[in-house]
């Protein structure tokens, strides 16, 4: 029997067990087997290991989407990314600002995005009512105010973890287990670390950095 000679369900059976390029190689040897590749229901789970990722055409966004996971370690989040926003050239904010939302989701996995903000996470909570499962790791620029979208906006999750987010406090996780006690609750060494804080700065002194970053 013939590969293409097996129905629709069996098809995307086989399909499950490869990964996504494979998966991709193989949709481009016959208009059926393309046709199971951008089926949805193929794609109820997605990990990226880079941003740039997402990019690539080697899987589909569906309404099957229930969990994804983009986990970024990299030396370029080292350099640009981690970097606090007012020591940042505008070239490093252009590459920073360059992330995209998220489709509806049970689960959401984020490590190591510097650039993910807590407007992020918020529209995320309120787009995503299905969101069970929120894991954000090593996410610079999140603070208490994505607890506070959590509380407000997540009404269906069942666990929370923040770890390694150095700005956030530990009466923003005592908010969360107040007002959500039924959430499963995670923070390895989140509300102990030490938050950025930008310093005073005269009008002078800040021209003064502008114009030193501009040729940097």
């Amino acid at each position: 029997m013939h590969l293409t000679q097996l129905n629709r369900e069996c098809l995307l059976h086989l399909f499950s067990f490869l990964d996504k390029d494979n998966r991709r190689s193989l949709s481009l040897t016959c208009r059926q087997l393309r046709q199971v590749f951008l089926d949805p229901r193929l794609w109820t789970l997605l990990s990226f290991s880079s941003p740039s990722q997402l990019r690539w055409d080697n899987f589909v966004l569906g309404s099957s989407l229930r969990s994804l996971s983009v986990c970024w370690h990299s030396s370029r989040v080292l350099q640009v990314c981690n970097i606090e926003d007012w020591m940042k050239t505008s070239f490093q904010r252009d590459i920073c600002g360059k992330h995209q939302g998220a489709p509806i989701l049970r689960s959401l996995t984020l490590s190591g995005c510097a650039h993910i903000t807590d407007r992020d996470i918020a529209d995320v909570l309120r787009s995503c009512g299905g969101l069970r499962c929120l894991r954000l790791e090593n996410c610079v620029r999140i603070t208490d105010e994505a607890l506070h979208a959590a509380v407000e906006h997540g009404r269906r999750l069942a666990e929370v973890r923040i770890d390694f987010c150095r700005n956030v406090t530990r009466a923003g996780l005592q908010l969360v287990r107040q007002r959500r006690p039924g959430v499963r609750l995670g923070a390895n060494r989140s509300g102990n670390m030490i938050p950025d804080s930008r310093p005073e700065e005269s009008p002078r002194l800040t021209m003064t950095l502008q114009k030193l970053l501009q040729f940097s």
